[in-house]
């Protein structure tokens, strides 16, 4: 884990407007709440900023979340650099790989899924790779240990992952496909491997 900063100016926009549709999608998340407590559309806004924003979150663009929400510029900062779900620099046009590391994680193989990372991303985390397809990093639990080891990529997870099934989830990405979610063996969401072992009969 690193600490988290904003990209560098030579890489932040002068500006970030909100296309029409997203500006709707904000006001509509801001009549959520009564009134004086907009601040609490902060994260779903922030979001759909990020995807509006080519997967990450410039500087202009938490200001002017901030501003839409009368909120000082600093606390939509402290929201977009706590959270790992929100990039702060430019990441891969194709994926953006979240590799979890957290124990359940690390004892099941993450470590090999870091390893590829290296090898066909970079070397380091947050550098895109030489075409600029792709991206990682390592974060903390993604809330799926059952099925250790896994990644986030946008929305979705990929789960009970080797080193070979994950670099077809890669090949998938970079032929511009979208791999299947979920499990990446035969396995029913978190369900035990081959199948149920208990509660088999049906009255």
């Amino acid at each position: 884990m690193s600490v988290r900063h904003l990209a560098p100016k030579e890489l932040q926009p002068a500006s970030f407007t909100f296309t029409p549709e997203n500006l709707a999608f904000a006001k509509q998340q801001i009549a959520k709440y009564p009134q004086g407590r907009q601040a609490s559309a902060a994260i779903a806004i922030l979001w759909r900023v990020q995807e509006q924003h080519d997967g990450w979150v410039s500087e202009a663009a938490i200001r002017a979340v901030a501003d839409l929400l009368d909120m000082p510029h600093i606390r939509v900062l402290e929201i977009a650099t706590f959270y790992t779900m929100f990039q702060l620099q430019p990441v891969g046009k194709k994926a953006h790989i979240q590799v979890c590391g957290t124990t359940p994680c690390r004892l099941r193989g993450a470590g090999d899924l870091i390893e590829v990372c290296q090898s066909r991303i970079h070397r380091d985390p947050f550098h895109l790779s030489t075409d600029g397809s792709f991206s990682w990093e390592e974060v903390e639990c993604l809330g799926a240990c059952v099925n250790a080891p896994m990644i986030l990529v946008g929305k979705d997870t990929y789960e009970d992952l080797t080193k070979e099934s994950f670099g077809k989830v890669l090949d998938a990405f970079a032929s511009g496909q979208v791999p299947k979610p979920g499990p990446q063996i035969d396995r029913q969401f978190s369900a035990p491997v081959g199948g149920p072992t208990t509660l088999k009969e049906t009255t």
